[in-house]
């Protein structure tokens, strides 16, 4: 049997605040019950699931992933649309790499149209509220599973 594999999900700044920020975007979930929902769809991968709002432990954490991860899931949350820093430490990784969003950030402000994660990423799930999170764990397990029932 093969290794255990790890997915890694990153969350950037602000969706410490999921529940209570802005719910008629976001809607009324936390951020544990978006954890909840990623390791209930992991199954049998072990889950590192994380949140900050400073930049630098998002890149130190992706340099983590990139030695210790499978795959990484990422909500860059507003640094997607701002940070050349986040894609450099992305452009580092050698495993696959899902964006994911609660809303669709094309439907959105003019600014959320563009994302500096979306280049270095296998693909992008958006405006589905948490079960974005859940359908991004079932995409990353296929991108590392692609042979096998996920």
């Amino acid at each position: 049997m093969s290794e255990t594999p790890v997915i890694y999900v990153l969350n950037g700044p602000n969706l410490n605040l999921l529940g209570e920020r802005e719910p008629e975007i976001y809607g009324h979930e936390t951020l544990a019950d978006v954890q909840a929902i990623c390791e209930r769809a992991a199954g049998d991968a072990r889950v590192v699931f994380r949140q900050s709002n400073h930049e630098g432990e998002l890149i130190d954490w992706i340099h983590e992933a990139r030695r210790d991860g499978s795959v990484l899931v990422l909500n860059p949350a507003g640094y997607g649309h701002t940070s050349v820093a986040l894609l450099d430490a992305l452009k580092t990784l050698t495993i696959p790499i899902v964006e994911c969003h609660l809303s669709n950030p094309a439907a959105r402000e003019r600014f959320r149209h563009r994302s500096y994660v979306s280049p270095v990423a296998a693909g992008i799930v958006s405006g589905f509220g948490p079960f974005s999170y859940e359908l991004a764990i079932q995409a990353a397990l296929r991108l590392i599973r692609p042979s096998r029932e996920t």
